[in-house]
Order: structure tokens, then sequence, then C-alpha cells
């Protein structure tokens, strides 16, 4: 039965995949669209199915399916893993997806490609869920390339703009990168274990015997690199900002709560190995810490919504990533959470938005949106208060608990949390205020059109928004259900926090630091009704964060334009003369041939000359050799 259900949840959304990439065209947007939807739903239905029977039995299901590869004595089986993480996060992939696509049903309506967006929502979602249910580290890998195949065609969705595509090529190249240190990640692993079944990878570390330290850590190190790719973290993050070039939803899917939060399913779920790896954790936690902290400045500055959005993720996963550096592992998955809900809510505001003026996506042309749009405004308000760490909202809980870790493990980098923190919430009022509040400054023709977005648009946010408020009850401090639903999952119990008078002072910091950044920028956008100046006048420090440090222009200086050099001086130079060498031993071929072919005359006459001097000199040969020996 359970097998049945397994197979249920991954194939549904495959289905789903298959029946509108074939027939969606003629069957219409609609019910492509609703096809695209009932896919996903089902999978959450079976989520929560097996998540209830988990949460009651608290013992994880393990389905073998077959024997897939057998090498000497290494095995590998082909199986599913359902356990307190992998249904966790199903439960976030599959409900929020199955929102996202109820939403992607008006937001897409008038696109003639309809059905085949439905169709790559679906099958990224059935790659997510191999990624999450994969009972070892090579079938993950299939669902982690599988993502990253899914995101180049979502984010090139609209592919007769060059620049989407190039958008598109970006993020697949970058994180090839990345899952090449996730492949040697896996070599490692395997030639150390002859095993990548998490199973029995864990009982094996646990047990401690023949652990080579220095290969544990390189193996750590470069699944590190993997989830550095995928996950956006510095120096491979530079990707995830020009993704938003596809689609608002696939935004809100793909880059709020799905695929940029592997890297952190894949951390947490081999925390066994990285606790076994200190050094790496360190560098986990200052590359999350720095990550966090640069995206955030650069988001101080975007004028268009989405990006804004956008680094506002890399710089929250960089948070996860310090949690994970500081082993606070159920303390990342909780942010993981909460993050789903709130910038899933905020992406898909900034669509109704978008949606609503036609598609702009420029701050300083909106303004003055929350009478027309009341229900985006609200959803988007309660998203922004959350994100920025306002009590009693879910962002409050979990971002606390990461600064409350980095307090007690490493005050640096628990004041570079902090900053990060304080700028999260101008960012986000900045861009509630250009967008919400004063006049419109856009056309007079968008003016007369603004109105609210239609219930399929609308209905998503609210859920998302009433999650974003109310999420933070998965763990309270010394009440977490979370933390006790997690805890067999993990190798090292961590101690709850109980609040007491250093836990109120950090709670107590963090909230006047998000009041104060919403001050700032309350005063900057509403008192002084600043807007954001033309791209040509922007001067200064502010420059360099608009122009994101210039890190595009290093990459481009360093690494793409010598590739670029290499290969037309290959091409031009090298190939060419290859070329005349290959060709050349086809025009000598050809020649002999032709001056051979004249000795085909047809006379007898020549033909028996030929073969007496032949004769002759196959005779002279033999006397010759043996004479010589």
């Amino acid at each position: 039965m359970d097998t049945n259900l397994a197979l249920v949840l991954l194939l549904a959304p495959f289905l789903g995949f298959l029946l509108n990439i074939f027939f969606g065209k003629s069957l219409g947007k609609n019910v492509s669209g609703v096809i695209g939807t009932l896919a996903v739903a089902i999978s959450f239905a079976v989520t929560l199915s097996f998540f209830l029977q988990i949460n009651q039995t608290g013992q994880p299901i393990s389905i073998h399916l077959f024997d897939w590869i057998a090498i000497s004595n290494f095995n590998i089986e082909f199986g599913f893993l359902l356990d307190q993480l992998s249904l966790l996060w199903l439960m976030f992939v599959t409900g929020i997806g199955s929102l996202i696509h109820l939403y992607s049903i008006s937001y897409m309506h008038e696109d003639e490609n309809m059905h085949k967006f439905f169709s790559y929502l679906n099958l990224f979602i059935f790659f997510m869920i191999t990624l999450v249910i994969g009972s070892n580290l090579l079938i993950m890998f299939i669902g982690w390339e599988g993502v990253g195949l899914c995101s180049y065609l979502l984010i090139g969705f609209w592919y007769k703009n060059q620049n989407y595509n190039d958008a598109a090529k970006k993020a697949f190249i970058m994180n090839r990168i990345g899952d090449l240190g996730f492949l040697v990640g896996i070599f490692i692993i395997g030639f150390m274990f002859n095993t990548l079944d998490f199973a029995a990878l864990k009982a094996t570390i646990l047990a401690g015997n023949n652990l080579d330290a220095y290969w544990i850590a390189a193996a750590a190190l470069a699944l590190f690199i993997g989830a550095s790719g995928k996950s956006a973290q510095i120096p491979l993050y530079t990707w995830l900002p020009d993704a938003m070039a596809g689609p608002t939803p696939v935004s809100a899917l793909i880059h709020a709560a799905t695929m940029v939060t592997a890297g952190i399913f894949m951390i947490t779920r081999l925390n066994f190995l990285f606790d076994l790896a200190p050094a790496i954790q360190d560098i986990i936690a200052v590359i999350g810490a720095v990550t966090a902290l640069v995206a955030a400045t650069i988001g101080l500055v975007q004028n268009d919504i989405k990006k804004v959005l956008a680094y506002s993720t890399v710089s929250q996963l960089g948070l996860m990533f310090l949690a994970l550096g500081l082993g606070a592992y159920e303390i990342a998955v909780f942010h993981v959470i909460t993050h789903a809900f709130f910038k899933a809510c905020l992406f898909l505001g900034s669509g109704s938005v978008i949606h609503a003026l036609h598609h702009e996506q420029d701050m300083r042309k909106m303004g003055g949106l929350r009478k027309a749009m009341p229900i985006t405004f609200i959803t988007m308000l309660v998203s922004s208060l959350a994100i920025a760490g306002i009590f009693p909202l879910s962002g409050f809980w979990s971002k606390d608990e990461i600064l409350m870790v980095a307090f007690h493990e490493s005050p640096v980098l628990w004041v570079i949390g902090s900053i990060a923190s304080i700028l999260t919430a101008f960012y986000m009022f900045r861009l509630m205020y250009l967008t919400f509040f004063k006049e419109f400054r856009g056309s007079e023709e968008q003016k007369h059109h603004l109105h609210e977005s239609p219930a399929l648009l609308t209905f998503p946010l609210i859920v998302l928004a009433i999650l974003a408020a109310i999420g933070g009850l998965l763990s309270l401090p010394g009440h977490s259900w979370l933390n006790h639903y997690l805890e067999p999952l993990f190798a090292k119990a961590r101690e709850a926090h109980h609040l007491g008078t250093t836990e109120y002072m950090l709670m107590g910091i963090a909230t006047v630091g998000a009041l104060v950044g919403i001050g700032i920028a309350y005063a900057k956008y509403i008192k002084q009704a600043q807007v954001p100046e033309e791209d040509e006048k922007i001067t200064g420090f502010s420059k360099v964060l608009y122009n994101k440090y210039y890190v595009d222009e290093v990459y481009d200086a360093i690494i793409v334009k010598p590739i670029n050099l290499l290969s037309r001086f290959f091409r031009d130079y090298i190939e060419t003369a290859l070329a005349a060498v290959v060709f050349g031993f086809g025009k000598a071929a050809n020649e002999l041939s032709f001056q051979g072919k004249k000795l085909q005359n047809g006379s007898i006459g020549f033909y028996l000359f030929a073969f007496v001097i032949g004769f002759c000199a196959i005779v002279s040969y033999l006397i010759l050799a043996q004479k010589k020996f």
C-alpha cells in the first residue's frame, strides 16, 4: 500500500506533464491548467497522508523498488525514504506548489503556450519530489539535475527575448559548476563507504569505524560547493537575480520554496557527515553570513520589484547557511518553512501588481496601489512584516532563533546577521512604500485600468499570508513541535532555547533593529517622499550597489572573455590547422587513386610485364634475405 501511494505521489505530476505536453494545446488553456494543478494537488494529498502517519508512528517508511546498480561489493537500490525531513519538505513543496499552479491558471491565461508552461511546472515538481524522497545520493542527484533542467526551461520560457535566454543559460551553467562539486562528493563517499544509501551511511559513520578525517572533510566541502550553486551562495549566487526573467509564478515556485532550498535539504540530510567536518562547517557559516550581508546591501537600491525580492531570497538563504554552519540544522529548516510562506506570498503579490500594471516592474513607476489593490496590499504587508522579523509573525521566530545561535557561537557572525536583518526590514518597506503609498507615478492609461487581481490570484495570496502570520507556531522557544519532530534525524541533539535574560535582550535588539529599518524607510519614502533616481543619475557607492558590486562584470572579464578568446583561438587556428591535416590525407588518397587508375588501361601485355617485374622483385628479396641470415 505504501509503495503504491509513494508511486502516486511521484508519478501524478509526471502524468500531468505528459498530458499537457502532448495533448494540452488541443485540450485548451483552462483544462490544461486544471490538469496541472490537480496533478500537484494529488501529490499534496498523498504527502499529507504520509505526514500524518509518520507524525503518529515516528517510524520512517523505506520503500525498495528494485536493485539498480551492482558492481562487486558496491550496490545501489532504487528506492524511496519517507521520513520526517522528506515529508516536511514535501508538505510545502506540494502544498505551496498547488497554490502556485492555481495562481498560474489566471496569471498565464493570455499566454499562447500556457499548456507548455504547466507541463514544465509539473515536470519540475516531479523532479523536486524525486530529489526529496530518494533513498540515496544518486537518486537525489537525478532530481538535483532534473530541477536544474526545468529551471532552465522555465526561466527562458519567454524565449523570444534574448535576454531571458541568456538568463536561463547563466542559471544552467552556474548550477553545473556546483553540480560538479556535488558529483565529486558522491564519488568520494562511494569510494570511502561502498554505499550511497542514507541509512547505511548514517549507521556506518555513527559507528565510527576507520573514518578518514581528511576525506570526510573533502567530501563535505565538495557537497557544500554543490549546495552553494543550487542555493545561490557566494560566489555562485549571480544566477538567481537574473532568473527573475521567468514568469512570476516561476520565481515564487523555484526561487522561494523549492529549488533554492535543495542545498539546505542536502546538508541537513547529511548532517551526520558535516558534524565530522568542523572546519567545513565554519566555512559554511562564514559564507552564509557574508552572502546574507552582501545580498542585503544590493537589495537596498534595486528598483525592479522582483529583483528586490530576488536579492532578499539570496540574503535569507545566507541566514539559513549560517544556521547550518553552526550546526543548528533544525533552525535552518524552520527558516526554510517560514521563508517559503512569506516569500512565495511576496513573489505572487509582486505578480499581482505586475499583472495590474500590464507587466511594469519598475517601482519608480508605481505608487498609490493600496486603495486599488487592497487584498494584494494587505497580504504583502503581512509578509513584509514577517520577513522583517516583527513580533509575532513567523519570520520573527525563525530569524530570532538563527541570531540567538549565532550570538552564542560567534558574536561576529551575530553582528553580520543582525545588520543583514535590519537592512532586510529597510528594503522590504522601501518596496512597500514605493509600490503602495503616495500618488501613482505610472501612465494615465495604467492608472485608468488599475484594479484588484481576480480571485485565482488573490486566494493563494490570502492563504500564504495567513501561513506567514502563524507559521512561527511550529517552533516556539521552549515549546518547539518542529524540533521534537525532527529529533530522530540528527546525530547530535541540540538543547532547545529557553527564554532567559540574554534571549529576551536579543529578541529586543532584533525587534528594535527591524523597527529602525522600517522607520528609516518611512522617513525617506513617505515623509520626504523621495523617489529613486533614474539609472544614469545614480552616483557614488549607490552606483556600486546598483551595479551589484560589478561582480558580473568581474566574472565576465576574468572567466567569460578569456574562455571566448580561447575558443576563438582554437576555432581560427588550431581547428583550421587540424582540418588542413585531415583534409590533406583525403586529398593525398584522392590524388594517389587518380594516378593509380591510369595503370588500369586494359592492356594484357602491360599486366604480364607488371606480373613478371613483381615476381622477380619477390624472388630477389627472398634470396637476399636468405644470404643475410
